[in-house]
């Protein structure tokens, strides 16, 4: 895949949407997100223990990336593989994950996303108001979040 999955250095949270053996889904965010030079997805396994459970019975995942103040992003749809410590490249993969965290929380192990498919995520706002400016609806969301970009 020759278009980065993180789009933009805005995304903070991923949503990593699993399911168990009996199909029952899971949707849970992931802080700590890296995309692997071998086009991978890898997020750490920080405190995931219902989702590494359920890719173990059901590989078949789906991640969300969304730019909260632009409404937008990307979804990846793949397979994933759980790299334990003791796998022979979980120092590699866990080493970009390592860095994000500055050593604040440890990693059990690497969520490794084969990306079988991505398409865009956009919110109805794009469709509905397609005359809308990237600054108009940042400036929406500013004021929908109740927040200010910093500098300001």
């Amino acid at each position: 895949m020759t278009r980065s999955f993180n789009e933009t250095e805005k995304v903070v949270l991923c949503w990593l949407a699993t399911a168990d053996a009996r199909n029952r889904p899971n949707v849970s965010p992931k802080q700590i997100h890296a995309e692997a030079d071998d086009g991978r997805f890898l997020i750490a396994d920080i405190a995931s223990a219902r989702s590494v459970k359920n890719i173990r019975d059901n590989p078949a995942v789906c991640v969300s990336l969304i730019d909260v103040f632009l409404q937008r992003g990307r979804k990846l749809e793949g397979v994933a593989e759980i790299i334990a410590p003791d796998h022979p490249d979980f120092a590699a993969l866990s080493a970009p994950l390592l860095a994000m965290t500055g050593g604040s929380f440890p990693i059990r192990h690497v969520i490794a996303v084969r990306v079988e498919r991505s398409a865009p995520i956009l919110a109805p706002s794009y469709t509905f108001y397609p005359e809308r400016s990237e600054a108009d609806l940042r400036a929406d969301a500013y004021r929908t979040y109740g927040v200010r970009p910093l500098g300001e």
